[in-house]
């Protein structure tokens, strides 16, 4: 193995090491935007497989930095049920590349310009799908887009490999945070919402008629719940999943 081949093995287990302390998706999001500067691209999209009877790609992406205005666009002019992408992705097990040129081709006639257009007036007519699922059997892919080069093999070889942990860290979380969900008791979440308000432990327990150990204890608890380190954290957290206001 050379050492370019080395360097390239190095960093991609660092960053796996990386993802796997992720709490939070702003934490993805946040790796996200790195990886993709990294490689060159000027997007990325973390999405679950589309349903067949899916019309809108809005309501399918968990994670994106794609500009608003073309998800917008692409879905008032529903691109996504004659989507060759998505037909492609429902068969694939390996990672592809595409050229929006080539996709647009196979669309039906109304939608073939347009749709190119689209994408190229964003800078984003070139780019990557990584197939991937989670354990509970859902499907998904992650896509690096822009107007780089095509990925070569091994970039492919990475990101793939990148792709799988990422999406699996996603699952993880969002099961992390139904949990906490289910979890938190009413006092708890009161407490954390006077927390919210501002008010302090002493100005809490005379608020619910508690004593000040009671709420610092509820307070305690929910922030373990919430896989947090601090009560600022927990209650940035629950503000997050809307499990207070």
């Amino acid at each position: 193995m050379s050492s370019i081949d080395t360097d390239g093995a190095n960093r991609v287990a660092d960053q796996i090491a990386d993802i796997g302390g992720f709490k939070t998706q702003f934490d993805v999001f946040r790796f996200m935007k790195r990886l993709t500067e990294q490689y060159g691209a000027r997007a990325f999209m973390v999405l679950n497989l589309p349903s067949a009877t899916s019309l809108d790609l809005s309501s399918n992406s968990i994670i994106t930095n794609w500009p608003a205005d073309l998800i917008a666009q692409y879905d008032q002019i529903a691109l996504l049920s004659s989507s060759p992408i998505l037909t492609r992705l429902r068969t694939a097990t390996a990672p592809f590349t595409f050229e929006i040129e080539h996709v647009a081709k196979q669309r039906d006639a109304r939608t073939t310009d347009i749709s190119k257009s689209l994408f190229e007036r964003y800078r984003m007519p070139r780019g990557a799908y990584f197939p991937v699922h989670e354990a509970s059997g859902m499907r998904g892919a992650i896509s690096f887009t822009g107007d780089r080069p095509a990925f070569s093999p091994t970039e492919m070889m990475e990101l793939m490999y990148l792709s799988v942990h990422i999406y699996n860290r996603l699952a993880e979380i969002r099961e992390l945070d139904n949990r906490a969900t289910d979890m938190l008791t009413e006092r708890e979440i009161d407490c954390l919402n006077w927390t919210a308000a501002g008010k302090t432990s002493v100005e809490i327990a005379e608020i619910l008629g508690l004593s000040e150990h009671t709420i610092n204890h509820y307070l305690n608890r929910a922030t373990k719940k919430l896989d947090t380190v601090n009560r600022t954290q927990a209650v940035a957290k629950a503000l997050r999943l809307g499990l207070i206001k």
